[in-house]
């Protein structure tokens, strides 16, 4: 038998949960319970509520994922201009 492949989604973390945790809303409406992946906790990479991330879903249960990648802030975004000030 063949090995589903994941799917592949972008959306927002809208809330921070113990244990590398997360709440991420994805760009179709649907909110998946999301964990980090091991290459992110080995390089210490830092997320946060409000980070664009990319989120691996199982083909098997649609509720739960994997986050994969945090995505670039953009310099126009109101965090970092109120920041700059």
């Amino acid at each position: 038998m063949k090995k589903q492949q994941p799917i592949e989604m972008e959306g927002v973390v809208t809330k921070s949960l113990p244990n590398a945790m997360f709440y991420v809303s994805l760009d179709n409406g649907c909110q998946v319970l999301a964990h980090i992946s091991g290459k992110i906790r080995r390089n210490r990479i830092e997320i946060y509520a409000g980070d664009r991330v990319r989120v691996e879903i199982t083909p098997y249960d649609l509720r739960r994922g994997r986050i994969i990648h945090r995505l670039r802030r953009s310099l126009n975004s109101p965090s970092n201009a109120a920041g700059a000030s």
